[in-house]
């Protein structure tokens, strides 16, 4: 999810924490989860800072071993221990449930999104990305703003709000996972194009009743389409080219973080003055004709590398990134 939704899932889990009588019975311990289950919310995406490292570091380490098992414990120790410093004579194992919820809340609800986590670390590196929830989802935030509200100018018991929040939520997300379930495996009947070996994926969007589809066709191109009031359309057609230079990009880092974050590339490659620009995008993203997540190497005729850039970025300010001509 995105910043604002952890840190108001954190003033929630704040609020839930009430029905705790260890945590209600005592200002200090409402005041120490409190601050817990904020920090907490938001602690696993302290790997941001990779960007001072570079746009490959970031793509390739973001929400992998911070969001991983091992991690999980490790945050849940470290801000229960930290806590502990300056709240004397609190329940600390009440203290380290509150936040420990937090922190695996925080990457529970990730795993919902397309963008993903490496959850199952260290038994495996597998991306784990359901696809199901937006990485900012309107009715999660809002629900709980109206609910923090309630808390906040005494509407309402935090005992009684914050238990309805999360039931609603629970039932929230039981939907949409079946929702999407049906959806998904019911793709190929409602597409006319269907070869048997065909794969489809169905992305989650803002709008709850329209979703993306990406279609991995045998022969390993793709097919970008929508699904809109459970009607099926196809928009675009990405082909996978085959090239030298395409092979030799695989080598760089740039590349290789992009690859290690995705199986849903694909790449071109266009020859210039210079040499070859090969670039490889991931196609789960499109936007405005465009697919904005990208990995572009600029090679010379011997398969040197002249430039590169690896994140997020439109066509129009692409150039500004790479240092090096095409004309």
């Amino acid at each position: 999810m995105d910043t604002g939704t952890h840190l108001v899932i954190g003033l929630g889990l704040a609020g839930l924490s009430q029905i705790d009588p260890s945590v209600s019975a005592d200002t200090a311990a409402t005041t120490a989860v409190f601050i817990g289950t904020v920090i907490g919310s938001q602690i696993p995406d302290v790997d941001g800072l990779l960007r001072f490292k570079g746009n490959a570091a970031y793509i390739r380490n973001h929400r992998g071993r911070s969001h991983s098992l091992p991690a999980l414990l490790l945050w849940t120790l470290l801000i229960t221990g930290a806590l502990a410093l300056f709240f004397h004579g609190i329940p600390l194992l009440h203290l380290g449930m509150w936040v420990g919820i937090a922190v695996c809340f925080h990457v529970f609800t990730d795993c919902f999104n397309t963008y993903g986590t490496q959850a199952f670390r260290p038994f495996s590196e597998k991306w784990v990305s359901w696809n199901i929830i937006h990485i900012f989802d309107p009715f999660i935030f809002s629900s709980h703003i109206a609910a923090i509200f309630m808390w906040s100018f005494h509407v309402a018991s935090p005992k009684l709000v914050f238990p309805t929040l999360y039931g609603v939520i629970a039932l929230y997300y039981i939907w949409r996972s079946l929702d999407h379930y049906i959806l998904e495996k019911g793709l190929y009947r409602k597409d006319p194009t269907y070869m048997p070996g065909d794969k489809y994926t169905l992305i989650v969007t803002f709008s709850l009743y329209v979703w993306n589809v990406v279609k991995r066709r045998t022969d390993g191109t793709f097919q970008l389409g929508e699904m809109k009031n459970s009607k099926l359309r196809w928009i675009d057609t990405v082909k996978c080219e085959d090239h030298p230079a395409i092979e030799a990009s695989k080598s760089h880092e740039d590349i290789q973080a992009l690859l290690y974050f995705s199986s849903f590339t694909c790449a071109e490659v266009k020859e210039h003055r210079f040499g070859y620009e090969v670039r490889w995008a991931d196609v789960r993203y499109r936007h405005r004709k465009q697919y904005p997540f990208v990995g572009v190497i600029r090679m010379d005729h011997n398969f040197q590398t002249l430039d590169s850039y690896v994140g997020w970025v439109s066509d129009t300010r692409l150039e500004k990134k790479l240092k090096v001509d095409l004309y």
